[in-house]
């Protein structure tokens, strides 16, 4: 038998039995892409539906994190107006010192754009373009800046408030009492406009911890007469007495106010002779000490005989801020080093 017949005859035999089975597989492949081909647009409309709902929940979740941030939100200011602030500011213009000192303490300073002349603290500041003065700062300046808000404190205008809003500005005004609890307020409200809550508080937080901490090692020591000079010679002499705040510092500080029996911040240098208090406190900056170590009347003082005549960052005292709590702690070791030490 020929090998070529054997072989020929087992591909005939193979091509019988393959065929069959070929035609088979094709006919399940093709009802399998049949299949595919009648439920694509089922298919299709079903992840379109899953991506809808996924961003449905994105959205969700968007709505749900501004409502956490509690915008829109009514504030309460100083002039007792509801102002309504609808998102997160993105720009602002200080037109108070202790609110650009405030707005850096708590992490906003980023957003500054514009603050007065006097705004000095922190150094960066500098690099803000300025508005003017306090009382009378440049409308036509913040309205060309158009921040997202305005955020004003004490000697700021009504005037200027209704000029702003006129150009369509929202304003805040924000102070309160003179005291620490005061600052706490304005820092805690000023957090709640800028979205800086959590900052704010730590700020406060911050501020009661070093308050405590001073009154705490003044407390049961004995106390100097003092006398925060404010401005003396020609022009008069002035003295935080009895009603200001810087009083109930000096007191926190560990001292008696030596001009407790006055108001106002005018005094009497024939008073401040006869008191002959013990210690004075002066501004560190233009040259008071040395001018007040010159002065009619002063040169006569026994704390400047004594050398205790001495210099403190007044606008530590002064403003209404963040450092207030570190000017009371140079205050009171002035008046009591050994405390510190």
């Amino acid at each position: 038998m020929h090998t070529d017949c054997i072989f020929g005859g087992r591909m005939r035999v193979y091509r019988n039995i393959l065929a069959p089975m070929g035609v088979f597989f094709l006919q399940k492949i093709e009802g399998v892409i049949g299949l595919i081909k009648r439920n694509l647009k089922s298919i299709l409309l079903i992840m379109a539906m899953l991506f809808a709902f996924a961003g449905c929940g994105k959205n969700t979740e968007k709505s749900e994190l501004s409502k956490s941030e509690g915008y829109p939100m009514t504030i309460v200011d100083s002039y007792e107006r509801e102002v309504v602030i609808e998102e997160e500011p993105q720009t602002v213009v200080s037109v108070a010192p202790n609110i650009t000192e405030s707005i850096y303490a708590i992490g906003a300073g980023d957003k500054l754009i514009g603050r007065t002349d006097y705004c000095d603290y922190p150094v960066e500041v500098s690099d803000v373009e300025s508005v003017g003065s306090l009382t009378d700062p440049s409308i036509e300046k913040m309205v060309e800046l158009d921040p997202d808000i305005v955020v004003a404190s004490t000697h700021f205008q009504k005037e200027v408030l209704e000029k702003l809003e006129e150009a369509g500005i929202k304003v805040v005004v924000l102070y309160g009492e003179e005291s620490f609890e005061g600052v706490y307020e304005t820092i805690d409200k000023l957090g709640k406009v800028m979205n800086r809550e959590a900052n704010a508080q730590e700020v406060v937080d911050g501020m009661k911890a070093k308050v405590e901490d001073v009154k705490s090692k003044v407390e049961g020591l004995e106390k100097p007469s003092v006398y925060y000079v404010v401005g003396y010679g020609e022009s008069g002499d002035f003295t935080a007495t009895k009603e200001t705040f810087i009083a109930q510092m000096i007191e926190m500080a560990g001292g008696t106010n030596a001009a407790d029996d006055a108001e106002g911040w005018k005094y009497s240098l024939e008073k401040l002779v006869e008191k002959d208090p013990d210690v004075l406190v002066c501004s560190k900056y233009f040259d008071s000490k040395a001018g007040i170590e010159s002065a009619n009347g002063y040169s006569d003082l026994r704390a400047v005989k004594e050398g205790k005549l001495y210099e403190i960052d007044n606008n530590k005292l002064d403003r209404q801020g963040p450092r207030l709590a570190d000017g009371l702690e140079e205050l009171a070791e002035l008046l009591h080093p050994e405390a510190f030490k």
